[in-house]
């Protein structure tokens, strides 16, 4: 009998997604039960069964009937972690409904610990951290002109003092201590910090201050203004980072680098805090994941049996 050559490839991905792990999580029968959906979504859900119970396979579960919420929720977290985007774990937490669901019909699991499962809700990805080297082919400009010695003063501080971008627009000169080395914002709910800045990013700023900005017009308390004689606004500083970055970069992620540069490089956890103006301890402790993530990364790229 003649075989459909469009159905072979899928066959031959359905058969490696089952042997991939235990026979116990019938895939293969998830898989056919699913062929009445588009074909995508039926190799996005079987991919996305055969990584959970891998994943599954690194704490000694090897079958489904062995998983409970706690494990589900522990992985969906996990997810989180790795950078991709919200549709991605949303799909991948629609799967795993799926296939309890259907698990639960067919007898292969006592009780659907699936049933109420939902993606967690934010904005879906941990943020990105620039490396060093991205960070000074960022930083390290040597224009002279007006506008170059005003961006690099913004993103010196961005990365500096790990400002919110909000923070830094409306930052006024009272607000800067060059001697001192420390600017002063206003945060959230109103609340004022003061923040140390190294002598690089005072430089600049100093610089900005002393001749750059007297050829720009605006308010003359704001320290950083526009060419349209405005004080900057969020949409400005996007576009020096559209400008200059490498690659796409959003202003906030100079904050998530400065606040994990510093974690990695030993700083205490409520330090972070205190210097990010968070008001919860909880709020900072995404960057230990971050950083946690990055240790991760460079052990398995380094180790020899990694």
């Amino acid at each position: 009998m003649a075989t459909n050559r469009d159905d072979r490839p899928r066959c031959d991905a359905d058969a490696h997604a089952a042997a991939a792990v235990s026979r116990a999580w019938d895939l293969a029968g998830f898989g056919n039960w699913l062929s009445g959906r588009a074909d995508a979504t039926r190799r996005a859900y079987v991919g996305d069964l055969t990584s959970f119970a891998q994943w599954m396979g690194r704490s000694d579960v090897s079958r489904p009937a062995d998983v409970d919420r706690l494990h589900l929720r522990r992985y969906l977290a996990s997810l989180g972690t790795r950078h991709l985007a919200r549709a991605t774990v949303a799909r991948k937490a629609a799967a795993l409904r799926c296939y309890f669901a259907w698990a639960l019909r067919e007898g292969v699991v006592p009780a659907d610990p699936a049933r109420t499962l939902r993606a967690p809700s934010g904005k879906g990805r941990l943020p990105r951290v620039l490396s060093s080297g991205e960070i000074g082919t960022l930083l390290d400009g040597t224009g002279t002109s007006a506008i170059e010695q005003r961006d690099r003063a913004v993103l010196e501080l961005l990365y500096a003092a790990g400002l919110r971008v909000s923070e830094l627009c409306g930052l006024d000169r009272r607000g800067v201590d060059l001697a001192g080395r420390t600017v002063t914002v206003l945060g959230k709910g109103g609340k004022e910090r003061r923040v140390p800045i190294h002598d690089r990013a005072a430089a600049a700023l100093g610089e900005w201050l002393r001749s750059g900005r007297a050829e720009l017009p605006g308010p003359r308390e704001a320290v950083f203004v526009n060419r349209r004689g405005s004080r900057m606004g969020p949409r400005d500083v996007r576009r020096i980072l559209d400008r200059l970055a490498a690659a796409p970069t959003h202003p906030h992620a100079l904050r998530h680098t400065f606040a994990t540069h510093l974690l990695d490089g030993g700083a205490d956890l409520r330090v972070v805090q205190e210097l990010l103006g968070h008001a919860s301890l909880a709020t900072t402790q995404i960057y230990t994941h971050v950083s946690k993530e990055r240790l991760r990364a460079v052990y398995e790229g380094t180790h020899p049996r990694a």
